[in-house]
């Protein structure tokens, strides 16, 4: 499982030839419905194999494509960590990659000649795409966060805790570590602290600084070239230490300042979530205000025309896309006079030129918005701010 970022997409976008199958379900974390979510992908994997069947791929290949996500169904690990929606894509060449996400999907199967992108939006951009640090000295835990849920990603490569760091001191110079001591008269613990021959506080913070750039450097290691931003859940005492460590650009200057051991997903989700939601909804609210500023003046980098946004976006002429949900047109594209061929029904060699568009606006930088009708600037299925 690969963590779903623009660099993914880019690779999935870039596809073979040959048939290529997307499934996109619903899946649970906890309780009766995850007994049922096997039977889910059992069932629309079945429905990709008639489709396979129905566009002249032989049984035996059919059943090839489709083997390595078949095997998941028995994988009882497999699906005792999953989140809240499931992407899984499979092709001709033996690609399989599958994404568990923080997002409920709908059910969706679709089979053609490239994969069905577009469901994979609201994670990439908008209120799909930010993440949360969790510091603790037993660990650290980085999310990635939606506007319905967290779901956990992996630091591979951090120290699990700062106990790992303490395991290469030199015997002579090693820090004591203690997780919890009685404060005197206080009648409860105080925080866990660090002490050794000669220790003072220069000492520990070298040795959270050094816990720090180590947590940090699995974190810019995994988000690459995002830019989604980061939320810090972190004692307040920790939060400057971990600023002045970071090279991770889009960490947000507010953050939680609470032990995050102390709070459940539920809670990390909502306090993240305050910060990160009216961000995400003033830079839609602004970025619609402006279209329809531009289209009132007759201003051409104001777009509606599908046919002309679909041609804009292959160039990289788009920044902002608004898409209504579910609105799809199928048909051709001519990458060298960007001509579009409408079709009412898909047809062999057809895509669907909303996916397409998406994607790219995606890949050349720009923002898309996958919203309700109302939230459709022109009041249409589609809306777009033009670069030029």
């Amino acid at each position: 499982m690969s963590l779903l970022s623009r660099t993914e997409l880019e690779i999935l976008a870039t596809t073979s030839e040959g048939w290529h199958v997307s499934v996109y379900m619903p899946t649970h974390r906890a309780g009766q419905d995850t007994q049922q979510d096997p039977i889910r992908l059992k069932n629309l994997l079945a429905e990709a194999e008639n489709e396979l069947l129905a566009a002249g791929v032989r049984r035996p290949e059919a059943e090839e494509i489709l083997a390595p996500a078949q095997e998941l169904e028995h994988d009882s690990l497999f699906w005792r960590e999953q989140s809240d929606g499931l992407a899984l894509f499979l092709s001709e060449d033996g690609t399989f990659v599958y994404y568990r996400v923080p997002h409920a999907f709908q059910e969706l199967v679709a089979v053609s000649d490239h994969l069905m992108l577009k469901p994979l939006m609201p994670l990439l951009t908008g209120d799909g795409r930010f993440y949360v640090l969790a510091l603790a000295k037993g660990g650290s835990q980085l999310y990635h966060g939606t506007r319905d849920s967290l779901s956990p990603a992996d630091l591979h490569d951090a120290p699990e805790s700062i106990k790992d760091l303490l395991r290469f001191e030199d015997p002579e110079k090693h820090l004591g570590f203690h997780t919890k001591v009685r404060a005197p008269d206080s009648g409860g613990a105080r925080p866990a602290a660090f002490h050794g021959h000669g220790a003072n506080e220069q000492d520990d913070t070298e040795l959270m600084l050094r816990y720090f750039r180590q947590v940090d450097e699995a974190v810019v290691d995994l988000l690459q070239d995002e830019e989604a931003p980061l939320v810090l859940v972190a004692p307040e005492n920790w939060q400057g230490l971990y600023r002045e460590a970071t090279e991770y650009r889009h960490l947000l200057e507010e953050g939680i300042s609470k032990n995050p051991k102390a709070l459940s997903e539920s809670e990390i989700h909502q306090l993240a979530w305050e910060i990160v939601g009216p961000r995400f909804e003033r830079e839609q609210a602004e970025a619609a205000s402006l279209f329809k500023q531009l289209a009132g003046n007759d201003d051409d980098q104001a777009a509606e025309d599908p046919e002309e946004i679909i041609g804009a976006a292959q160039v990289g002429r788009v920044a902002t896309l608004f898409v209504r949900q579910g609105f799809q047109r199928w048909g051709t594209l001519d990458p060298e006079t960007l001509a579009v061929t409408f079709h009412p029904k898909p047809e062999p060699g057809d895509q669907d030129l909303v996916n397409v568009a998406a994607i790219q606006t995606l890949l050349n930088g720009g923002t898309v918005y996958v919203v309700k009708p109302d939230q459709v600037p022109s009041g249409s299925d589609m809306a777009a701010l033009l670069r030029y």
